[in-house]
């Protein structure tokens, strides 16, 4: 299993690879079937075994599965879809890709996924879709969400790029809703580089996904008739190589991250200033990231550079993207328009968390968490939206 070098610092993230995904790398080399062919669809078949799903397609990225997802759903120009607020950007991104409109939606202060009841307030006649996210390994409100997607009709997109393996109330994250997607990103429980997966047990969903991920083709007589104008989608072999060897271990990988994290509770519980990740009721979180929320008195990006100084490596949780340029810019948001997201984004922070963290590391970022939040109190200074905002005030 790979680890990093003893004596360097401590990095936010490792994969763990070995000698299985090796020879199956190794194995693909040797076919030259290096582009998509068996092992994508032996890697897809495992996932649907995996996560009971009728349908899996692999993709190139996280982002091509969104992107290929909401095509296949049908959203446009003219549409809308409500799009968790806090979240990466690619999340929101495939949504102005398709023509659409992202309306971005609060989260709950807690548990850090779209809050139900915002987004019920921002739905209007052309809302088409809900694109909900799985925060960090755990799953969102999923049964207050598909009550509402119900009542308004509305498809159900689930980003589950970082829940992979985690589930609710029984159900696997991903297969919820009308669609899920997955990341296989280094960073993710599980990783094949780059790569993701779209998955759904709806046939007239994956006939459409199927044909829009290969270029609109269908194959009639022994060759391809286009449809229909597609996209080039596709995973590779190569990579479908290593998400076969990740699969293998996924219990094991999901099982180290969740008890360096729940180390990570046990010593971080009743620390000043500093808020551990809740355990949702409703199922596993995989702990794809440890994130912790700091108080509002706490600068979180000086507690990032004094955790840097310590050799560790941390990072903010993730973005408000209503609070970023483009977003401010496309939607007429300003920063703390939606100030649950808003807080999240400037006080979260992310741990070094991977299988083959140590307790003694764990221990060790602790300590430095404490003593690096104790001295970076009352220091914060203003944000990037905040200096935007009281520009050309008295």
């Amino acid at each position: 299993m790979s680890q990093p070098p003893r004596g360097e610092r401590i990095r936010l993230a490792w994969p763990q690879l070995g000698d299985r995904e090796l020879s199956n790398v190794a194995e693909v080399l040797r076919s030259g079937l290096v582009s998509q062919g068996p092992k994508s669809k032996q890697f897809e078949d495992l996932v649907c075994e995996r996560l009971d799903v009728s349908f899996a397609f692999a993709t190139s990225s996280g982002t091509t599965a969104l992107h290929l997802a909401l095509a296949a759903a049908g959203i446009g120009p003219g549409d809308e879809v409500l799009v968790a607020d806090f979240t990466f950007p690619a999340t929101g991104n495939v949504v102005l890709q398709q023509g659409a409109r992202p309306v971005l939606v609060d989260i709950d202060p807690r548990l850090l996924a779209m809050s139900p009841e915002d987004a019920r307030r921002k739905a209007t006649r052309n809302t088409r879709a809900l694109l909900p996210v799985h925060p960090f390994g755990a799953a969102a409100d999923m049964d207050a969400l598909m009550k509402l997607a119900g009542e308004l009709d509305l498809a159900v997109i689930e980003d589950a790029a970082t829940a992979f393996g985690g589930n609710y109330r029984g159900r696997s994250c991903g297969t919820i809703g009308n669609l899920g997607c997955f990341s296989f990103h280094g960073r993710k429980v599980i990783t094949t580089g780059e790569g993701g997966m779209v998955v759904t047990d709806d046939e007239d969903l994956a006939d459409r996904v199927r044909v829009l991920r290969n270029h609109g083709g269908v194959r009639i007589d022994g060759r391809y008739a286009f449809a229909d104008v597609g996209y080039n989608y596709r995973m590779s072999d190569v990579q479908a190589a290593i998400g076969i060897a990740q699969l293998e271990r996924l219990d094991d990988l999901i099982a180290a991250l969740r008890e360096s994290a729940h180390l990570y509770d046990r010593l971080l519980d009743g620390a000043e200033h500093v808020t551990i990740p809740p355990e949702p009721e409703w199922g596993r979180d995989v702990h794809q990231s440890y994130v912790v929320l700091l108080d509002s008195e706490v600068d979180r990006d000086a507690v990032i550079r004094e955790m840097a100084s310590r050799g560790i490596e941390t990072t903010l949780g993730t973005y408000a993207l209503h609070a970023e340029p483009a977003y401010a810019r496309l939607g007429g948001y300003a920063p703390g328009d939606l100030p649950a997201s808003f807080h999240a984004s400037r006080h979260s922070l992310a741990l070094p968390l991977y299988s083959g963290l140590t307790n003694e590391q764990v221990d060790y970022v602790s300590n430095s968490l404490r003593a690096a939040v104790a001295g970076c109190l009352g220091k914060r200074g203003r944000t990037m939206g905040e200096k935007r905002s009281s520009e050309g005030q008295d």
